[in-house]
């Protein structure tokens, strides 16, 4: 109730029906072979399509994700870094509904500058959303075991991939308008991405910070075909892959901090399938 009386006080109440309207609307799923066809041809009527549906689009998402944060369990709707991040959302979603009609090569290029200023507005949102689960613990009082609250993983597990939808959307429409692209590269999509490589390149990024922690880092070992490739973003799995090897270094120094023994090294398999890629840490 608190959250809703802010939400009113904070924006018209024209917009907050609009939010909700548009949240139940259905969203139209992008594939990432669609983006590269579609993206491998940006001629003016393409990036023109793109910015049309994008204007519809969009606004559906983030209403989607504006009305969840209202609505969260525990009171997290209250905490102070949440009420920002709903802020942004709403924020995001008049801009795009305020733009006009698209109907020509201007409009389109206005709109892409619009939206890259949306993109980066929201660049802060994993953290400040990991501060409202902070404020969130320490309001309840007790440890909060990794197991405890589900609802909110359950949440945050939503938010995150709709959160990277959107921001591939975005990125991807903006991507398209460089005017000399990389060879093999459609947009923020590598046609030929080795995952090995990008591995490798996360490995390090992850044994630098643990040699900076703990003063020292334990081997890293990655397995896989080097010569296998194949299309995806290379930022979204370097930062996966990081994350991932990046905790389980800590925890294999953490554990052997102290102890006489060698600690065991941290161990990637890049296994590629049929239809997918499985990297196991």
């Amino acid at each position: 109730m608190a959250a809703r009386k802010k939400l009113q006080e904070s924006f018209s109440k024209f917009l907050i029906e609009e939010v909700r309207r548009w949240s139940m609307m259905r969203q139209t799923g992008v594939s990432l072979k669609y983006m590269m066809d579609f993206g491998s041809r940006p001629s003016e009527r393409n990036l023109l399509l793109s910015a049309q549906f994008l204007h519809k689009e969009l606004p559906i998402r983030i209403a989607r994700r504006a009305v969840e944060l209202e609505n969260l369990p525990y009171g997290l709707s209250l905490k102070p870094a949440v009420l920002t991040v709903r802020d942004w959302y709403l924020d995001s979603f008049r801009d795009l509904r305020s733009f006009p009609e698209i109907k020509d090569s201007k409009d389109e290029l206005a709109f892409t500058q619009m939206i890259n200023k949306i993109k980066v507005r929201h660049n802060n949102v994993v953290p400040a959303m990991a501060m409202g689960i902070k404020q969130l613990k320490n309001d309840l009082g007790r440890k909060v075991e990794p197991g405890d609250l589900p609802e909110i993983h359950q949440f945050l597990d939503r938010f995150y991939l709709s959160r990277i939808g959107i921001r591939m959307l975005i990125g991807q429409h903006v991507a398209l308008h460089e005017p000399n692209p990389s060879p093999g590269q459609v947009g923020q999509i590598w046609i030929n991405l080795s995952p090995i490589e990008v591995a490798k390149n996360a490995a390090e990024d992850a044994c630098s910070i643990c040699l900076r922690e703990y003063g020292s880092a334990p081997e890293v070992q990655i397995y896989g075909d080097p010569n296998f490739t194949f299309p995806y973003v290379p930022t979204h799995l370097h930062l996966m892959v990081f994350e991932l090897v990046k905790n389980s270094l800590r925890a294999v120094a953490e554990m052997f901090i102290n102890s006489d023994k060698e600690a065991p090294p941290v161990r990637i398999i890049v296994a590629d399938g049929i239809e997918d890629v499985t990297i196991k840490v």
